[in-house]
């Protein structure tokens, strides 16, 4: 009698951990694929184009979906905010970044993700950080560094593997921010439709002017597996996964959401490996060993057991 009612209310929780299991999967394997993909597509050009066909699919969706922005002003620029953002300015990190370094070394980077996202839950959302994830934290940033600036320790891409790294630091820092704000936008009932298809929008129109004067050449002459690639960042990578991502959020806490990252480079390291041939560096690994070591202090909880 007393299970049923205790089933019941985990499914929402089950339900939100089944969608961040897709996304983990999806955003895992969009590394390399971006990396391929900017073989043929100029960073701006690929951002754009990708946000051009998300924003078509989004505006269907406010028409069809009869869905409707936020009226308290608040809320209209938290979203405007996020959107801003989670696009133009976290993307446009993402993309720069990967154009000058490794997948492996995104890969590798992208775990302390979750760390900065607990930081900016921590002091925003007032959630709480324990002792024990403060010294795991420490570690796995000590690791992150070591990653950063293995380019110049390996002489392999120099300076601009570095600035690479760096971006996509930049990148995790405008992730973690875009967290704690879209939390507060789902608490406040915020669609997550709404969310997600104001987000690509945003991005078209304020990237749309840079790549009119900046970008050189037509997109029509490139061949058409790079536009593949930009359909799966636009589509399945874009609307699909920031909608699963979104609505997911709305049941648990960012900190807990943020621990499928670490799942990303269980998807992006062989794909990198067997489809675009990089080479794992003794760098890397130590920087992985010290990364992993942080982050087991930081997130495996001690047993706890009723005697």
């Amino acid at each position: 009698m007393q299970i049923t009612p205790r089933i019941t209310s985990f499914s929402p929780r089950i339900k939100a951990y089944i969608m961040l299991l897709v996304v983990a999967i999806i955003w895992g394997v969009a590394t390399p694929v971006i990396k391929f993909t900017l073989g043929g597509f100029e960073p701006l050009l690929f951002l754009t184009y990708r946000f051009g066909i998300s924003s078509v699919i989004a505006i269907f969706i406010f028409i069809f979906a009869k869905q409707h922005l936020p009226k308290k002003r608040k809320n209209l620029i938290n979203l405007i905010l996020f959107g801003f953002l989670t696009s133009t300015v976290s993307l446009g990190f993402l993309f720069l970044g990967i154009n000058n370094t490794t997948v492996l070394d995104v890969s590798l980077i992208t775990l302390a993700s979750p760390l900065l996202i607990t930081i900016a839950g921590a002091i925003y959302l007032k959630e709480h950080i324990t002792k024990r994830e403060k010294i795991g934290m420490s570690i796995a940033f000590l690791g992150t560094i070591v990653t950063i600036i293995e380019p110049i320790i390996q002489n392999h891409g120099g300076a601009v593997g570095l600035s690479g790294n760096v971006l996509i630091l930049g990148y995790l820092i405008a992730t973690a921010w875009g967290a704690v704000i879209v939390k507060k936008l789902l608490r406040n009932n915020v669609s997550p439709l709404v969310i997600t298809n104001t987000t690509f929008i945003i991005g078209f129109i304020t990237l749309l002017p840079f790549a009119l004067i900046t970008v050189h050449g037509s997109p029509f002459t490139v061949h058409y597996s790079y536009h593949l690639g930009v359909l799966y960042m636009a589509i399945i990578s874009g609307t699909i996964a920031y909608y699963l991502s979104n609505r997911a959020q709305k049941t648990i806490e960012i900190s807990e959401a943020g621990l499928f990252s670490y799942l990303f480079p269980i998807f992006s390291t062989p794909i990198a490996i067997l489809w675009l041939g990089e080479k794992i560096t003794p760098m890397f690994i130590i920087g992985a060993v010290i990364i992993i070591i942080g982050v087991a202090i930081a997130e495996i909880k001690k047993k706890r057991y009723n005697r």
